[in-house]
């Protein structure tokens, strides 16, 4: 639930920072100034990639909680027993032990959107997030094929 909050605070921030910086740059284009058009025509553009990105993360990011939350559904999750730290996490060094398995599971069955959602799950408590994204968008990807 923390992650939500994080998240919500984190878009509505953006949100306010897309407002602001729009409202600035269509002051900056109404001058008429040749430099002050340029950069408000440069500044429409950033809140539009900005738009864009919070965009992505949040669908990213609710596809990735469906796509959980099916597979819990269905008793998919992992169940492995790993040390954890005080927060909770579990320690890399178990999480790295469990890869191998996860990675087989996944050269085994490669259209397995399950497999894939599993991989992201290690590789994200292994602490490898670049990775973890990688995988649950393959898995996001497969999972909606699969239907």
């Amino acid at each position: 639930m923390s992650a939500r909050i994080g998240a919500a605070v984190m878009a509505a921030l953006l949100a306010l920072y897309i407002g602001v910086v729009g409202w600035r740059a269509v002051q900056l284009v109404q001058t008429g100034e040749p430099v002050g058009i340029a950069m408000g025509i440069a500044l429409i553009v950033l809140p539009l990639i900005a738009a864009w990105a919070l965009g992505r993360e949040l669908w990213f990011g609710i596809r990735a909680e469906q796509v959980a939350r099916r597979l819990e559904d269905e008793g998919g999750l992992p169940d492995d027993v790993v040390a954890t730290t005080p927060s909770g996490r579990p320690t890399r060094a178990d999480a790295e032990a469990l890869f191998p398995r996860y990675r087989a599971e996944v050269e085994e069955r490669p259209d397995d959107w399950r497999a894939w959602f599993r991989l992201s799950l290690v590789y994200d408590a292994a602490g490898d997030r670049a990775r973890a994204r990688q995988a649950a968008r393959e898995a996001i990807r497969r999972e909606r094929a699969s239907r």
